[in-house]
């Protein structure tokens, strides 16, 4: 069987999957990932109706950074009958101002994404490791870059500029938004769950360890709370979301902090892990007795809610809400304290439904319809990489 690798690249796991290529489309054949890379890693794979085909644990020498982890799902990966591997596609980051859409990966391109590596520290050097890795091994098997940017990029040019002098964003200096191919599969799943929706005035709210919301319109993304990194709009696990940039100026100004230490400040030790003191984990948050925990779910809430009155703003109403990713998929209390904050908009929940989690989870009066949605990065990777490689081969 024709198939497709699809690699997600963090700094401590590597998730991956195998697609396979058929006459009526994509089918998704194993799911798979390393968790715990350089403390307790853990190789795990699953076919598609969720039938374990390895579950293997290795010592955190073995396998102590991203590379080693490429190598041993690699290793793994090569046991496996039955595919002809035609193409690998990997979720990048950032974009930048060069890639709108899925890219085909040279070396010119692969140079050009790595210079875009300090707008997004946590994420880029990682997302380009396999693919360097890849060329080397297997430079025949054609790579696919997929970008978290590029569904945001046809905003508006007045939305997407900071108040700056006009080189600054002849440079590359504005909002890009993230988490786009999140939104991007969330905007075509409305269309098969809730057709009449999808083409209305929808916040979908992206709730994970990375915490983003997107304004839709007919589909397409007007706004988004994240702009030129990853450390702007909503506080996340470690990163604190929108900052007055003064606070940077003073912290390396008047307390002496070198831009590499604010960075790691930012990046590693803000958001909820920083304002908590617990953790970056919102169900440790929300089992802890702690005040400090319940201070930064408070905020987290509060920030959640002022920004959908922001995107709210941009579209001009509401029609439809939607939750994705793990704390957005999951987590019951934060969703209703979320929405309790919506009533303003017309948003009224049933709690039963939210409890159960629920695909819909608002009143039948209700004037916001409330969907609870799992994202697909994954699937919408495969899908750009299989139409590239097909429009290149023809």
């Amino acid at each position: 069987m024709e198939a497709l690798l699809v690699v997600n690249a963090g700094s401590s796991s590597l998730k991956f999957q195998v697609f396979g290529i058929a006459e009526a489309g994509l089918t998704r054949q194993i799911r798979g990932q390393i968790g715990g890379i350089g403390t307790r890693p853990r190789l795990q794979a699953k076919t598609a109706d969720g039938a374990v085909i390895i579950d293997r644990t290795y010592a955190a020498e073995a396998v102590r950074d991203l590379p080693a982890a490429i190598a041993a799902a690699r290793e793994w990966l090569l046991t496996l009958d039955g595919f002809e591997l035609r193409a690998i596609g990997h979720r990048v980051v950032h974009g930048g101002p060069d890639y709108a859409q899925p890219v085909l990966i040279d070396a010119t391109v692969l140079d050009r994404l790595a210079s875009y590596q300090d707008l997004a520290p946590l994420h880029q050097p990682n997302n380009l490791a396999p693919i360097r890795l890849a060329m080397e091994i297997n430079p025949d098997v054609p790579q696919v870059a997929c970008f978290d940017t590029a569904f945001h990029r046809g905003h508006a040019e007045h939305a997407d500029c900071y108040a700056l002098p006009r080189a600054f964003y002849d440079q590359g200096v504005r909002r890009y938004g993230f988490h786009g191919l999140s939104y991007e599969y969330i905007a075509e799943r409305l269309r098969e769950v809730a057709p009449q929706a999808a083409h209305g005035r929808i916040i979908v709210a992206h709730l994970g360890s990375g915490a983003s919301m997107c304004a839709l319109r007919g589909g397409r993304s007007i706004e988004s709370t994240m702009g030129f990194t990853a450390l702007d709009g909503l506080p996340m696990g470690t990163r604190p979301g929108q900052l007055d940039p003064g606070v940077v100026l003073y912290l390396i100004m008047q307390k002496g902090m070198s831009a590499q230490t604010v960075s790691n400040l930012l990046y590693h030790d803000a958001g909820l892990k920083g304002l908590s003191g617990v953790s970056n984990d919102m169900r440790d948050l929300l089992a802890s007795d702690d005040p400090h925990a319940a201070l930064a779910v408070a905020h987290f809430v509060y920030r959640c809610v002022l920004n959908a009155g922001m995107l709210a703003a941009a579209l001009g109403g509401i029609d439809a809400f939607v939750f994705t990713a793990g704390v957005g998929e999951n987590s019951a209390p934060i969703r209703a304290r979320i929405v309790e904050g919506l009533a303003w908009l017309g948003a009224e929940l049933d709690p039963v439904a939210n409890e159960a989690d629920a695909a819909v989870i608002s009143t039948a009066k209700s004037r916001v319809v409330l969907h609870v949605l799992p994202t697909d990065e994954e699937l919408m990777i495969a899908r750009h990489t299989l139409a590239l490689i097909s429009t290149h081969k023809a």
